[in-house]
């Protein structure tokens, strides 16, 4: 841990103050809920690592999994599409009325 870190705790532990910081809850979005996308990322590679208590860190770890997945998936679909079938467009055609089942005609 950083001395940061290890004086926060300490001072935290003196005051009779849980250990974590609860004060950032008021501050915007936590990490453990910023949906997947380019501002998480950005503030994961904002985030210093050695100022982290180990709560934030395993927030921090799960939320960059979360990312990660969310790329791959991105990456996956995109794959996907590069090597499967061509797409077949509807033809005009195809988007007028349906024509009426047999039967059902008065």
């Amino acid at each position: 841990m950083s001395p940061g870190v290890v004086d926060y705790l300490f001072r935290q532990l003196v005051a009779g103050s849980p250990a974590e910081d609860v004060q950032w809850g008021s501050e915007g979005v936590a990490l453990s809920a910023q949906p997947p996308g380019a501002e998480l990322a950005r503030r994961l590679s904002e985030c210093d690592l050695d100022a982290l208590t180990p709560t934030e860190l395993f927030h921090y770890v799960r939320a960059a999994q979360r990312l990660a997945s969310w790329a791959e998936a991105l990456r996956e679909d995109a794959v996907g599409r590069y090597c499967g079938p061509p797409r077949q467009e509807a033809s005009p055609q195809e988007h007028a009325q349906p024509a009426p089942v047999r039967g059902t005609e008065k």
